[in-house]
């Protein structure tokens, strides 16, 4: 969700990408706050439509920001950044109680990938090209039930020992203790499997030059939510929350 590169060196078609998942984003979360919150009837709001929904959005934005990593002039302080908003949401979710506090959510997921991502950087070990990304990719698939205690894809799963979800220490690299409850929960793993097939892509686009109608894909309101997501994200529950209290009070 973080910006990379000058103004004037933006590449059109990941703010229009970002910009429509950001409005999906702020549907979805009016969708749920009136659904759990308020308690409106929205009866089409449940899995497995929800879930896919939701995955549709997070994914695209991990993935995005992946691909981004490459353009990025300072991967760290963009780490940096994202850590500071995941800190911030997660005191604020705890003081207001309003749902359960979000523990290593997706902002939190951004941050650790991409600190991730500027370590091996500096190794000279970043994933480049298609194939690293289609392995990547597999082994994200592959990990998508490890939360849950499993690995492998539909019908071929492999049960995990629950000795490793023992302790509280792993919920943030995707092995929840038995206490764990997060309103927003996107580990390291398996995500950043994701967000480094997008690097792989990104720095093979960079390398061999992005075309024309990347960087000149523009949809004004669309490019102008993408340019801004980070803040968008921060201001939107609350705007909903409040929105949704004033309905709930009529």
């Amino acid at each position: 969700m973080g910006a990379a590169g000058s103004q004037s060196s933006r590449l059109g078609v990941f703010d229009l990408v970002r910009g429509l998942s950001v409005v999906s984003m702020v549907l979805f979360h009016l969708c749920y706050d009136l659904k759990f919150i308020v308690g409106v009837d929205l009866g089409w709001f449940a899995p497995p439509f929800q879930d896919v929904w939701r995955r549709s959005i997070s994914w695209t934005f991990l993935f995005v920001a992946g691909c981004m990593c490459p353009l990025s002039r300072d991967n760290l302080r963009r780490a940096a950044q994202y850590g500071a908003v995941a800190l911030a949401i997660w005191v604020v979710t705890t003081l207001a109680a309003v749902d359960v506090p979000i523990s290593f959510g997706i902002i939190y997921c951004m941050a650790a990938c991409t600190l991730v991502f500027w370590a091996l950087d500096r190794l000279g070990l970043a994933p480049r090209g298609v194939a690293a990304a289609v392995v990547l990719v597999a082994l994200f698939l592959l990990l998508q039930g490890l939360p849950d205690g499993t690995v492998g894809l539909p019908g071929a799963t492999l049960e995990l020992p629950r000795s490793l979800y023992a302790t509280p220490w792993l919920s943030w690299l995707g092995l929840p203790g038995p206490h764990f409850s997060s309103g927003d929960y996107y580990p390291l793993l398996p995500y950043l499997f994701l967000y480094l097939a997008g690097a792989a892509l990104g720095a093979r686009w960079k390398s061999r030059g992005y075309p024309e109608w990347a960087k000149r894909a523009h949809v004004a309101p669309l490019n102008f939510v993408g340019r801004h997501a980070l803040v968008i994200y921060v201001a939107h529950q609350p705007l909903i929350l409040g929105a949704c209290a004033l309905v709930g009070s009529l």
